[in-house]
């Protein structure tokens, strides 16, 4: 029961001093002591009623009510019975430690208190048993065979008043409950499997409880391959695999019994999906036939044929043969030990849910859409390599070719698995350009394989880089050396940029808005906002203090990559 339960009963004659704000405190049991440290008799969550005998004088309050805190009691009741009206000292005290306060009036005897939360949370208990047994039933006769998690979260909400739902590590919303309410929205979504994927990485179990704004969600792990809810979690496997529960509530104020039935109810959603990843079998088995013929060197009228038989399976009902581009992705471990393809597989068969064929890759992230049946994706021991069928459409209306982009792929799984690998790993992809046919899957592999290590030689936990970065001065520069980069940019720019600190004038962005207009002294200008007279001038002492000629196309070439490595 609650506390403000006890407010609202009248024949309780209690009235409250202080600690409005945790009125949703729930009581749990209910003791009657005079000692000066009744800890020993405190398992927390009890309203503890007192005649205030142990109080001496005015410096007694504050060590009695830190000792009810530390151990966690949801109230104190003081009667006014024998002192009269309850001390202001022990009212600043409770306020101090934020623990809500009763006066208990002077005809009303402590046994009826007792009395009525003894009988409220006793049918509570006994009723929370009974849901207990019957839930149990309900949900395994109608679980995944019967309907998947939408089913249990439905039951949820309608028998336990609980809002739940289903996500992946990835913040995608698998499921939802089918009841009246607000949507949970993709950035919640995102936010807390961020939340999710970083306390799991302390090795905490779960539940792990996160408040956002006024909302309470406890989070529960949703462990697959057959692993116990209550084992502790392997942190690699947990960060790139395990689904998540969020329920809006919090269970840290939860009886035992109803914890042991969202236990249950975590281990019937992992028999669902478990099921999901054994339908992955045949598209994994495909990509890794395919992948072997490509990395074997094998005639592309081989590797054309097998795309055939792979093709009805990945794109059913497309009518023609498809189109195909390549993704490799790798995850790197931080002390360099673990397998990182196994583990990528899983994690690039999530983020490709959201890619649909012919699309930028900006899908339906938190849409709740079942996992692609167009995408298969095979491992080695260092990286997952995907094969991603394509619509036989090759150009838009702009020449430009369809297909999945690089930065849309993690644009909304970013903030997750950025916030779920710091400080073990890194995520990194490669995607290729669109092939049109078997003779184009070789190249297409070795060029997603290439904008991966463009992509790894990037800062930050997540990064991604596409095919056309292969074309550019991007490729080169992230392998310079880092004492060279440093050489390099410092002979060039440190001259501006101490100049710029002493006369505050503006010699860098000069320099690259210069650069940006192909030199163009009237464009610069009116960028800038200046007369053409003045930008004359400061070129001109960027050119004195460099030693270097803006008119010269070595001089600009030498100045721009300076600018793009610093």
């Amino acid at each position: 029961m609650r506390l403000r339960a006890l407010l609202d009963t009248d024949a309780l004659g209690l009235k409250l001093l202080g600690g409005e704000e945790e009125l949703d405190r729930t009581v749990r049991g209910v003791m009657t002591t005079d000692l000066r440290d009744p800890s020993r008799y405190l398992s927390g969550g009890e309203l503890v009623l007192s005649g205030l005998a142990w109080r001496r004088d005015a410096a007694d309050s504050e060590p009695f009510v830190r000792i009810l805190v530390r151990a966690g009691v949801a109230a104190l009741a003081a009667g006014e019975a024998e002192l009269g009206p309850v001390p202001e000292d022990l009212v600043a005290a409770c306020a101090r430690h934020g623990l809500p306060l009763f006066a208990v009036n002077e005809s009303v005897a402590f046994a009826t208190i007792t009395e009525h939360v003894v009988r409220q949370v006793s049918g509570e208990r006994a009723g929370d048993l009974a849901a207990v047994v019957e839930r149990h039933r309900r949900m395994m006769t109608a679980g995944p065979a019967g309907g998947g998690p939408d089913v249990v979260l439905d039951l949820l909400g309608s028998d336990l008043d609980l809002r739940a739902w289903l996500l992946s590590p990835t913040g995608r919303l698998i499921a939802g409950p089918r009841v009246p309410g607000p949507a949970l929205a993709p950035d919640v979504c995102a936010r807390l499997a961020a939340e999710h994927l970083s306390a799991a990485r302390t090795g905490r179990r779960g539940p792990h409880r996160v408040t956002l704004g006024p909302t309470t969600y406890s989070l529960f792990p949703i462990r697959g391959g057959g692993r116990s809810p209550q084992a502790a979690p392997d942190v690699r496997e947990t960060v790139l695999s395990d689904w998540l529960l969020a329920v809006e509530a919090d269970a840290g104020e939860w009886p035992d019994e109803r914890l042991d039935l969202l236990q249950g109810v975590t281990q019937l959603i992992a028999v669902e999906r478990d099921r999901r990843d054994a339908a992955r079998t045949v598209r994994r088995r495909l990509a890794q036939e395919v992948l072997e013929l490509v990395q074997t060197g094998a005639p592309p009228a081989e590797v054309a044929a097998r795309l055939r038989v792979a093709a009805p399976v990945l794109l059913p009902g497309i009518g023609a043969a498809p189109h195909w581009q390549v993704i490799v992705a790798s995850v790197e471990w931080d002390d360099g030990r673990g397998e990182g393809g196994r583990i990528a597989q899983a994690l690039l068969e999530e983020i490709l849910v959201d890619a649909p064929p012919g699309s930028s890759g900006r899908g339906t992230h938190g849409s709740g859409a079942e996992p692609s049946a167009r995408t298969a994706v095979a491992h080695t021991d260092d990286e997952a390599i995907a094969l991603v069928p394509l619509p036989a459409v090759s150009t838009e209306h702009d020449g430009s070719e369809t297909g999945i982009l690089a930065d849309a792929l993690l644009e909304a799984v970013r903030d997750p698995l950025s916030a779920g690998l710091d400080g073990d790993g890194r995520l990194t992809l490669g995607v290729s350009a669109t092939v049109h046919s078997a003779e184009g899957l070789r190249g297409a592999l070795e060029e997603a394989r290439h904008a991966r290590r463009v992509a790894a030689a990037r800062p930050g936990r997540v990064c991604a880089a596409g095919h056309q970065e292969l074309a550019s001065h991007v490729l080169l520069l992230p392998f310079v050396p880092d004492d060279v980069r440093r050489a390099f940019t410092a002979r060039l720019l440190d001259p501006l940029r101490e100049y710029d600190r002493r006369h505050r004038a503006e010699l860098i962005p000069t320099l690259e808005a210069f650069l940006d207009c192909d030199g163009s002294w009237t464009r610069c200008a009116t960028r800038l906002h200046l007369h053409v007279n003045t930008l004359r001038y400061r070129v001109g002492r960027i050119e004195q203090l460099t030693g270097r000629d803006l008119s010269r196309l070595e001089d600009k070439l030498d100045f721009f990559l300076a600018l793009r490595m610093s």
